[in-house]
């Protein structure tokens, strides 16, 4: 009896192995290896910047790179591609290698090989490595871009078997005149959190300047909704001239009134070349929280006094956008890229609303990706959430898309894998509102929220899928209070093993990158809304 239960238990334990095999195995692929293909720069491999890379193929072989790739027809961004180079073939590539994830790799199967296993999507590709059981499946597709030529990967259902992989490491670029404590880590690159740091920094300076604006300080200050604010208007000038010094295709500034409610927003457009009509939004309110009368019943660390500054909200959505759209505007995409600063959202949503109300002819949106309040979250000892919609039920996932994209960005290219597998078990356990609240370490939540207190809601309200970020909301004493400052978040940023400017930049490194990373599959590939 006891041969019988060994007999059978090496029978289950063969059954349940036989899918793996063939992820790294040996039989039927002797001739490829990690040697059968060289990156030239290997050694010298740049983490979150664009690099022009060259491989050189040692034996007839197929190349799945699953980074992020510049097409040399099309020379628009596409996510992956499989190439198949034979014997002794060069090949340069334009790739963006993760910003926050050194460990980066290619796969390599037989030359003309159109099936390829991937990881899931909320583990990184060498977590992938250690144990495949959880991953799925891609194939080879003809590129489907106006002048494209490499191949594009679309879901399949074969892995196709044996990969053998190509382990390499990244270093990211930083600025000499910074330390740790300074954030130096995520000071270069593309785009980077101490770019976002200094936008901030800057808007929220208070230092007096007679001659600086009607708000008389070096920022820009005062940015309240209202016909008889100077300031407000002094503030769209200044973001308008921004814009327009990126080089954008166009600059407007819309101004929107229906009865007592009125809106001024600033929006910057590169138009799509091969689907102009489709925008794809990235958005951000710059107005702040008015100062109001004494409400009767109101306590230190409780919201309602209004605010000068408006650091946290939402100076920091705005930075975002502004250091976005200052990258995008010198590349090529597919949709148009429409960067916005929308006014009145303190006011009930009136400038994004009254925006996505009025649409040009013809004009659709494909996506919307939104920055609110976000900052003061991991890796602080607070949660970052990611929040998408719009949220039909709370049982269920009903934008499954967009929350596979939010973990398939998360997992590898930002490494988050254990902090998203901690958000995601306090989500269920408690929903959105703990995390608005309490503190927290390495948490980082995606999920549908059950609210939308921002400006997402006026592009959910006209059946688009979103995105967006936020850290500590309700739980933050200066919520729309005069103590909204830059020095107020590096307090709230400071843990016991890093000053809070550090943390501070690499927070807004973390949601700049991961925003950018959405941008560029979004314009690859829309989200459906699939309510």
């Amino acid at each position: 009896m006891a041969n019988l239960r060994l007999n059978a238990f090496s029978l289950m334990l063969l059954m349940l192995l036989s899918p793996l095999a063939g992820c790294f195995g040996e039989d039927g692929q002797d001739s490829i290896t990690a040697g059968s293909l060289e990156v030239v720069e290997e050694d010298s491999l740049i983490g979150g910047s664009w690099q022009k890379i060259t491989l050189v193929a040692k034996d007839d072989v197929a190349v799945f790179i699953p980074h992020f790739i510049q097409d040399p027809g099309s020379m628009r961004a596409q996510n992956g591609t499989v190439l198949d180079m034979q014997a002794g073939e060069t090949m340069s590539v334009s790739i963006l290698f993760p910003p926050r994830n050194a460990d980066v790799l290619f796969l390599l199967g037989d030359y003309g090989r159109t099936n390829w296993p991937i990881r899931a999507a909320d583990e990184s590709w060498m977590t992938w490595l250690n144990d495949s059981s959880d991953g799925s499946s891609v194939q080879v597709i003809e590129n489907e871009d106006e002048g494209g030529i490499w191949p594009w990967l679309i879901q399949g259902n074969d892995t196709g078997g044996e990969v053998i992989p190509l382990i390499m490491q990244t270093v990211r670029p930083e600025r000499s005149d910074l330390t740790d404590a300074d954030g130096v880590g995520a000071s270069d690159g593309w785009v980077n959190g101490r770019d976002v740091y200094e936008w901030v920094d800057f808007i929220t300076d208070d230092t007096p300047c007679a001659t600086c604006g009607p708000d008389g300080a070096v920022g820009y200050l005062d940015r309240w909704i209202g016909n008889a604010n100077p300031s407000y208007e002094h503030a769209i000038t200044y973001f308008e001239g921004v814009m327009q010094g990126y080089g954008l295709d166009s600059v407007e500034v819309h101004r929107f009134q229906s009865n007592t409610a009125w809106a001024v927003n600033i929006c910057g457009y590169k138009v799509g070349s091969v689907y102009p009509d489709e925008w794809l939004i990235f958005g951000a309110h710059f107005d702040i929280a008015p100062p109001v009368a004494y409400t009767p019943g109101a306590q230190v660390g409780v919201p309602g006094y209004g605010t000068r500054h408006g650091a946290y909200d939402n100076a920091a959505g705005s930075s975002m956008v502004l250091t976005t759209a200052s990258v995008l505007a010198e590349f090529d995409a597919r949709r148009t890229m429409v960067f916005c600063l929308w006014s009145s959202e303190e006011e009930g949503l009136w400038g994004s609303r009254s925006f996505a109300n009025d649409l040009p002819d013809g004009v659709t949106v494909s996506n919307y990706l939104n920055l609110d309040m976000a900052g003061v979250n991991y890796p602080g000892d607070y949660a970052l959430s990611v929040y998408l919609g719009p949220d039909g039920t709370e049982e269920a996932i009903d934008q499954a898309g967009m929350f596979h994209l939010a973990e398939w960005i998360g997992a590898d290219a930002l490494d988050l894998g254990y902090q998203m597998e901690r958000g995601r078990e306090e989500w269920l356990a408690g929903g959105e509102s703990p995390l608005w609240g309490n503190e927290y370490a390495d948490m980082v939540a995606i999920y549908e929220s059950p609210t939308a207190r921002s400006d997402h809601d006026s592009f959910q309200n006209i059946g688009v899928a979103t995105l967006g970020w936020n850290g500590l909301v309700d739980g933050y004493p200066c919520y729309h209070r005069e103590c909204d400052t830059m020095e107020t978040m590096i307090e709230y940023m400071e843990t016991d093993t890093s000053t809070g400017i550090n943390s501070l930049v690499h927070s807004w490194d973390i949601v700049t990158w991961w925003a950018v990373y959405a941008f560029l599959h979004m314009d690859q590939t829309p989200v459906p809304n699939e309510l």
